[in-house]
């Protein structure tokens, strides 16, 4: 168990790689699909990965509810380490938060199960930030929509079965809705809620 002293550092300069962070990530949700390397965090706790705990240092704060799955969850150390580092509350449940980490992606509750946002305010919704084990091999997939010039190919691992699935029911509620971030390392991929996805062929 970690103790708030033996707490590992986040960025080593706060400052400019937050900036860096957040530019990286907003281009992610500018270019669908594109895959794009951010700043990585060090000391990061098991089971989240690099890219996540960037995300967390750089998006998170006291206003920003964070739900963890169970792997996140299985010791108090990730929990810990994002209080301690952004003071975003960690709620036991998950119908109200605005970021989710993902480390079991077969484990992913339903959609349902998070906050859709409304229709006044469909910026409230929540961002689901999946763990996967590739952003660069794998099965390919086509994605179009607001971003992206005719088609991107994403080749990821995502074991997920019906995530194609989920993300085609959730299209239909737009402008609700969530959206997706995926992280394979210190590598993100963001699909929002207006990206149409669908495998490949061939």
């Amino acid at each position: 168990m970690t103790t708030i002293a033996e707490m590992p550092a986040g960025f080593a300069d706060k400052v400019l790689s937050a900036q860096s962070t957040f530019r990286s990530v907003m281009d992610a949700m500018a270019r669908p699909g594109s895959v794009q390397r951010i700043e990585s965090a060090s000391g990061v706790p098991a089971p989240m990965m690099r890219g996540s705990a960037a995300m967390a240092l750089t998006l998170f704060d006291q206003d920003t509810p964070v739900w963890l799955d169970a792997r996140m969850a299985a010791t108090t150390d990730v929990a810990k380490w994002i209080k301690f580092h952004t003071s975003a509350p960690v709620l036991a449940g998950s119908s109200v938060c605005s970021f989710a980490l993902i480390a079991d992606a077969r484990a992913l509750p339903d959609f349902a199960s998070f906050s859709f946002g409304t229709a006044e305010y469909p910026d409230r919704s929540t961002t689901i930030i999946l763990q996967v084990d590739s952003l660069t091999e794998g099965p390919a997939y086509e994605l179009r929509g607001p971003g992206i010039n005719g088609v991107a190919i994403l080749r990821a691992i995502i074991d997920l079965p019906d995530w194609l699935d989920r993300l085609a029911l959730n299209a239909t509620l737009f402008p609700r809705g969530i959206d997706l971030v995926l992280v394979a390392d210190d590598c993100v991929v963001a699909i929002p809620r207006t990206t149409r996805l669908v495998a490949k062929e061939g």
